[in-house]
Order: structure tokens, then C-alpha cells, then sequence
């Protein structure tokens, strides 16, 4: 049953939505698998400590739909976070990732995230606790390198040191992370994508999956990255416009049902807040997720306007749903 498992997760890595602070939490992630059966979906990085040491149900829980899901974790204790996989294999995750490519502050000071990839050994030895605690897939996502470090031979040299310990597949964000004089927001603009380095990698690693990421901005790029790699993330482009995710199926998994139309979308979304009103969920912890869905058509502006403002005041409930899908067929109706 687990080779089945891991087998079907491999097709699953083709196309994947990317991990993203602030952005792919439970309600994101219904949301993208109303839109693609198929794409392997992420939480957001969660940290080991926080989970060991805080309420795992509230970082971990999701709905069943979202299978097949990796949950992404950050830290740099091997111990604690072979503690933290074996809180996540108790929920039931498809894989689990391990962060070595967040560049802000906050995870600098903690010890993990890109800062990492100058201490390829210290991962190695993480890889090795979190492969050790259980027989979920442990995967690594990390940065072609990070500030000075040579973009040649010191990924080589990390990847060398992480590949060999157990992990089942590498996604690579295609830029450096320049931890000293920039943000986190400079960090995922400025330094220059390098596509070419990561399908060198992939070349020299032969059979060894690799997966590419970073400012990919749509399904034709995708299509042209699959020729060099075993598969791509799709991370802010997914996000604001997400229904290119309703052409996923049929174009990289060969699905032949008819894609979802804004309509399911509209039923399933409104079926899903009332659920969720009855767990206490504000309307537009749900509805933020929801504003791309009509770029480009008529009414988007006002669709836009209802689920971001409406949503937010006291008492709103699904019917904010219903009203901004409304008023897309009457600008489509005049």
C-alpha cells in the first residue's frame, strides 16, 4: 500500500502549488482542489517547535478533499523535528517537506529556512532524524544558493550532502536568496532567475526527481519546463489567478472530465462557508482566497469589492458569496 501511495504522489509532483506564508492555509487549499484533482497541493511552512511545543490540530487539520497534500515544516533540530514528523504522520499527510528556502528574518533567527544551505551537513543530519521517524516521503525545497556562495559548486555541494540521506525528491526555487540587504519580498524579484542551473542539476542527478520553482507565470511556461525536469510549482500565479488551475487535469495528467466552471465553483464555496460558519470561521478568512476567480470578466471589479469588503463585517455569511457571483451574470447579462 505505501509503494501504491508513493507511486501515485510521484505523478502528483508533475505540477504543484507552492508553499506560501500567509496564503496556503486549509481554506486556500479547498478552494485550489475544487479547481485540479491531480496538482499535489502544500500547507504553509509550519515550524517544528511550534509544533511540539503548540496545538497541533489547529496547524495541522484540513479536509480530507485536499489529498494529496505536503505539509512543509522549518527548523534545524534533528531531534525535534524527527518530533514534529511524527506529529504530522499522525494526520495523515502525503509527504513532508522540509523548508531550506525561506529567506526572512524571522526564520534566519531561528536557524532554518535558506540560511541552511551554508550548513549542508546540519540538514543532512535532519534529513536523516525525519527519515528515520517515519515512512511518509521527506522531500527538501531550497534556493539555487544564498548570497555569495558560488552558483555552481556549492548547490552541488548541498545537494550532494541532502540527496543521499533518504529524501525522495528536490524542488528548487530557481534564484539565490540574498539573506543580507534584502526582504523577503525583494528576495523573491530581484535576484535573477537562473531556470538553466536547475535543469543542469537535473541533468547531473539523472533519475533523482527534481522539481522546479519561481516565477513561473503560467501552464505554457510550465509545459516548457517539463522538457528538462520531472515537474513544476506554481506559487503567486496560482494564487491571483486561480481558475488557470481548472486546465490543470486535462493538460499535465491527461484527465478527460470537463473542467470546473465558475458555477461549481460558486455552489461548492458557498457549501463550504456554511460548514465552516458553523466552526466559528470568519466569512473572509474564506473569500481572500476567492478574489482572482473573475479576472477578466465583466463585474470582476465589483466581485472583487463584495468578497473583500462585504465579507469582513459582522454576521456576513455565504449569501456575500452568493451576491458576488451575482453580480457576474448581470454584467455578463447586459
Amino acid at each position: 500500500m505505501e509503494k501504491e501511495r508513493k507511486s501515485q504522489l510521484g505523478v502528483s509532483r508533475r505540477f504543484a502549488i507552492a508553499p506560501m506564508m500567509d496564503w496556503t492555509d486549509r481554506h486556500c487549499r479547498y478552494l485550489h482542489r475544487r479547481l485540479t484533482a491531480r496538482a499535489l497541493l502544500f500547507t504553509e511552512m509550519v515550524t517544528s517547535a511550534a509544533l511540539v511545543h503548540g496545538d497541533a490540530e489547529r496547524l495541522l487539520a484540513y479536509d480530507e478533499a485536499e489529498h494529496p497534500l505536503a505539509v512543509q515544516l522549518g527548523g534545524s533540530v534533528p531531534a525535534e523535528l524527527a518530533a514534529a514528523v511524527r506529529i504530522c504522520a499522525r494526520f495523515g499527510y502525503d509527504e513532508i517537506n522540509l523548508n531550506v528556502g525561506c529567506p526572512s528574518d524571522r526564520v534566519q533567527s531561528g536557524k532554518f529556512g535558506a540560511c541552511l544551505m551554508a550548513e549542508p551537513d546540519l540538514v543532512a543530519d535532519c534529513l536523516r532524524a525525519m527519515r528515520d521517524a517515519t515512512d511518509i516521503p521527506i522531500t527538501v525545497k531550497c534556493r539555487i544558493g544564498i548570497d555569495d556562495q558560488d552558483g555552481e559548486k556549492d548547490l552541488d555541494r548541498f545537494v550532494d550532502a541532502v540527496v543521499h540521506t533518504g529524501i525522495e525528491a528536490l524542488y528548487v526555487h530557481a534564484r539565490k536568496a540574498w539573506l543580507k540587504g534584502l526582504s523577503p519580498k525583494e528576495n523573491r524579484d530581484i535576484p535573477p532567475l537562473d531556470y538553466p542551473r536547475v535543469y543542469r542539476l537535473k541533468e547531473r542527478l539523472g533519475e533523482f526527481p527534481v522539481y522546479i520553482n519561481g516565477g513561473i507565470g503560467s501552464l505554457d511556461e510550465v509545459e516548457a519546463h517539463l522538457a528538462h525536469v520531472d515537474g513544476a510549482m506554481l506559487g503567486r500565479a496560482a494564487y491571483h489567478e486561480p481558475m488557470i488551475l481548472a486546465a490543470v487535469d486535462a493538460r499535465f495528467f491527461g484527465e478527460t472530465r470537463p473542467a470546473p466552471a465558475l458555477k461549481d465553483i460558486e455552489e461548492t464555496m458557498i457549501a463550504y462557508a456554511e460548514a465552516e460558519r458553523g466552526r466559528a470561521t470568519r466569512l473572509n478568512q474564506i473569500t481572500r482566497h476567492m478574489l482572482g476567480l473573475a479576472n477578466g470578466l465583466p463585474g470582476a471589479r465589483r466581485f472583487r469589492q463584495i468578497l473583500s469588503v462585504e465579507a469582513c463585517k459582522p454576521g456576513a455569511g455565504p449569501e456575500i458569496i452568493e451576491a458576488a457571483f451575482a453580480c457576474l451574470d448581470r454584467a455578463q447579462a447586459a
